[in-house]
């Protein structure tokens, strides 16, 4: 069944906010690129900390729900879960990390590697460890535990109390007490569209010009900004097409068929590559993140200010942050019938592991093609870009023209589904009634689906440039971090009071 009505208020707000914004990067992008440099700066330095200490508490606030007596309770009144646990995994692995995966699991070590944390030598055996390593840690529990409280603070109101809208706010409905269409509720749910905008902006912007950079290599072509920009119209097109499916129909079956992809083709890597070296280092990686994961978690570089964690850890934590209301919304519509446990352990397990594959499989074969000089990939990252640098590490494989892509249709759909997730919940979060099992108007998700491809070719047509939307993704990020404080003090309290 479709819910029509919209809530025209959050509906002409949010599309504001796309033309508002664009406006100033084609008008004064010198000046917009120099203000929120400046502001990136302050706000990583002065509330940097915020960040690091959100991410341990997520952690044990979650683990703390999990083991206790609450992380029995169900999510409505089914017996059993909605979608089998290979669907649900698939749907939300893919609308948590989208194509921007493929592009930083084979990049990513390239940067640690010249510029190692905690004062490693760059190029030297620790700085491999370290390259090897912080990848996964970004990319894991940390990510999807933000992900996860969101999701939980949503699903459980939502569900138990059975309520006819599915917005951020609801995630702090305790404290709303019934006013789920005031001006608090509002002003939540509008810093929620804002960041879900910048984020699948910044996301997409990462993820275009990798794929068209595999594209015309197919093609025997150059990447140019008209390639880059159909390659965003043809992404467009697939998910308008799978929203006007539907959950079941459109995002279900593209997840399911991509999560099949994706890993088929790391198998293919892990077996036609360096599969020792490959194996040895993942396992490595894995020993290395466990023994530090605490001094991960809490390093603050306060001595030698190297920049590395305001550049790094705190961009990728306020990107979680800023996707984590989005995420949570579309984990809660897909989750009826689990328990707060399934969903926890679920999301932490399932999402980091999924992850980690990539980064131990594409990024140290990249790192090994690095350090046996088969290829110069930190060279070709700083001559031309890293997507010139990935499409140069695919073509060492064998069968690398159907390997390159199989990867292309692979990137493709991992940008459909995230933003055909992001479309549905936009459209969700814009609609006045929306009870369990029902859907948006299909008018109203398509419309969020070519809305969403606007903030990234006003990009692309700024010669790519990408640090403004990360910028904003830092901004919007921290007070969403303070709602994140509120959710989970509400959370508690709607269960205690449910359970007596």
């Amino acid at each position: 069944m479709e819910q029509s009505r919209i809530d025209w208020p959050s509906f002409g707000l949010c599309a504001a906010i796309i033309l508002f914004t664009s406006i100033p990067l084609f008008a004064w992008p010198e000046v917009s690129a120099r203000f929120l440099e400046n502001l990136y700066a302050y706000i990583a330095s002065e509330f940097g900390i915020l960040y690091l200490l959100a991410s341990v508490a997520a952690i044990g606030f979650l683990a703390w729900l999990a083991l206790s007596r609450y992380g029995n309770l169900r999510l409505g009144d089914e017996p059993a879960p909605e979608f089998s646990e290979i669907s649900w995994v698939g749907m939300l692995f893919c609308a948590g990390v989208g194509a921007g995966l493929l592009y930083w699991c084979g990049v990513e070590w390239a940067f640690y590697y010249d510029a190692p944390p905690f004062g490693a030598e760059p190029r030297s055996t620790e700085a491999a460890e370290w390259a090897s390593t912080y990848g996964m840690f970004h990319w894991g529990f940390t990510a999807w535990a933000f992900y996860c409280l969101p999701a939980v603070a949503i699903a459980y109101p939502y569900y138990t109390k059975k309520l006819d809208v599915l917005r951020f706010s609801v995630s702090c409905h305790w404290f709303l007490k019934g006013k789920e269409h005031g001006p608090v509720a509002r002003a939540i749910d509008f810093l929620f569209m804002v960041a879900l905008l910048g984020g699948a902006a910044s996301s997409l912007g990462f993820s275009t010009p990798m794929i068209a950079a595999t594209i015309a290599w197919l093609f025997d072509t150059e990447p140019s900004d008209r390639l880059e920009i159909a390659v965003v119209g043809i992404c467009i097109l697939l998910f308008a097409v799978s929203v006007w499916l539907g959950l079941k129909k459109g995002i279900k079956r593209l997840s399911d068929i991509n999560v099949g992809l994706a890993f088929g083709l790391l198998v293919f890597i892990l077996v036609a590559g360096p599969t020792t070296f490959l194996l040895k280092t993942s396992l490595n990686s894995l020993g290395v993140m466990a023994d530090n994961f605490l001094r991960m978690n809490f390093w603050t570089d306060p001595f030698t200010d190297s920049g590395f964690v305001e550049s790094w850890t705190i961009f990728y934590w306020a990107w979680w942050i800023a996707f984590a209301p989005y995420v949570g919304l579309f984990v809660t519509r897909i989750s009826k019938g689990r328990t707060i446990r399934q969903m926890i352990t679920g999301m932490l397990i399932w999402g980091s592991l999924g992850s980690w594959l990539f980064y131990m499989v594409m990024g140290n074969y990249s790192l090994f093609l690095e350090l046996t000089q088969t290829v110069d990939f930190t060279g070709i990252m700083a001559a031309e870009s890293g997507n010139a640098a990935i499409v140069a590490m695919l073509e060492t494989l064998p069968m690398a023209a159907l390997v390159i892509g199989v990867f292309s249709v692979i990137a493709i759909i991992f940008a459909a589904t995230t933003y055909d997730s992001a479309s549905y919940t936009l459209a969700s979060s814009a609609t006045l009634h929306l009870k369990a099992g029902d859907d948006p108007a299909r008018w109203h998700r398509v419309f969020w689906a070519l809305a969403l491809g606007v903030m990234p070719v006003a990009l692309m047509l700024l010669n790519g440039s990408l640090r403004p939307i990360q910028v904003i993704l830092l901004v919007v990020s921290l007070p969403i971090l303070l709602v994140g404080i509120v959710m989970s003090v509400a959370l508690v309290r709607t269960l205690r009071e449910e359970t007596g």
